[in-house]
């Protein structure tokens, strides 16, 4: 048996002079401009910590990195920004990921309609520094839609397709550009899965439409992300465990190739992944907002015990979602446990 392929998510720690304080897009600063490329500055600092993520996930031994999404002053604004329709001067509070937060969003005021690509760039910059390729990833239309206030659609339905064929513009110029890894991200399916199956699988698809068959298609789904650092696991809003036992067959049967599921923080019965009869499964094995770091023992353990309900061909290892919370060196540290556990299954 071959060992196990690693991966990460998304989201790498930040270097200091990248950081922004507060959630609110009213506290961003020059990062919140769509154009900072023009910035020479910026883009020095941008480009010089997307090298520092990508060649720290190398140095750990995962297999496909990320960006680290540096250029992302919040994950889904970055995009929002990259949008006509979308009124960042107008800000409304909403409850967001199914009551777990309270935020200050932006407006949809029009259609959504891609302004530019710029992706591409970001991916390009990425994988400059890597000899491995790169994964992109990219928040999927039911989670945009649950961090806007709509006040144009009135439809839900309405409203995700068009964000799903705004994405499906950007994924195709990530694939033209040679991107092999493409993830969209969609973690309300887990708080809204009644609706997940009734159309947001399908935008999923979607999003993917027109892409080449060598681009390996993800879709990510977490159950919550905690509001800081070691929170105790009771106060973290997570969405119900059997929303994945929910979803998987049709995420089964969707036009995707790969399903990342978290399993760290809280652990799932194992049971889900035999429900994953053709789609590879990428595993969250280690904790994303926790200090401590998980052994390679720990995580080897938990590898096999996934082995015993599904191939390992399909079963690749990976954090629970972005490691943005944590520092650079503890990132690091439990990446590096994570591919020695991969190998040592192997």
């Amino acid at each position: 048996m071959t060992a196990i392929v690693t991966t990460t998510i998304g989201a790498f720690p930040k270097p200091a002079n990248l950081a922004v304080g507060g959630q609110m897009p009213a506290h961003y600063s020059t990062l919140a401009d769509p154009n900072h490329s023009a910035n020479r500055d910026l883009e020095t600092r941008f480009t010089l910590a997307t090298r520092v993520a990508v060649e720290a996930q190398i140095d750990a031994g995962i297999d496909v990195p990320t960006d680290g999404e540096m250029r992302r002053e919040h994950y889904i604004f970055y995009h929002l920004r990259h949008l006509s329709g979308v009124d960042f001067g107008r800000l409304e509070s909403r409850d967001i990921r199914g009551g777990a937060w309270e935020r200050e969003v932006p407006t949809i005021v029009d259609r959504v309609r891609p302004v530019g690509r710029f992706l591409p760039h970001d991916y390009q910059i990425a994988q400059s520094y890597s000899p491995r390729p790169i994964k992109i990833t990219i928040p999927g239309p039911m989670t945009i839609a649950d961090t806007v206030v709509d006040r144009h659609y009135g439809d839900p339905r309405r409203l995700n397709r068009d964000l799903a064929d705004v994405l499906n513009v950007e994924i195709r110029a990530l694939a033209e550009a040679g991107c092999r890894h493409i993830q969209v991200d969609e973690p309300v399916f887990a708080r809204k899965t009644g609706d997940a199956l009734a159309f947001g699988i399908e935008d999923l698809e979607r999003c993917f439409a027109g892409v080449p068959a060598e681009v390996q298609r993800v879709v990510h789904l977490c159950c919550g992300y905690p509001r800081h650092l070691d929170q105790p696991d009771e106060d973290v809003l997570k969405a119900d465990p059997n929303a994945y036992f929910e979803l998987a067959g049709a995420l089964d049967q969707a036009a995707v190739d790969a399903v990342a599921i978290e399993d760290a923080h809280r652990p799932s019965d194992l049971r889900l992944l035999e429900l994953f009869e053709h789609k590879t499964v990428i595993l969250g094995l280690v904790a994303i907002a926790k200090t401590r770091i998980e052994s390679v023992e720990e995580i080897r353990t938990r590898l096999g015990a996934a082995l015993i309900h599904i191939d390992s061909r399909r079963l690749v290892a990976g954090p629970d979602c972005g490691l943005a919370m944590l520092d650079l060196a503890t990132a690091k540290s439990k990446l590096a446990n994570l591919a020695a556990a991969a190998q040592a299954v192997g």
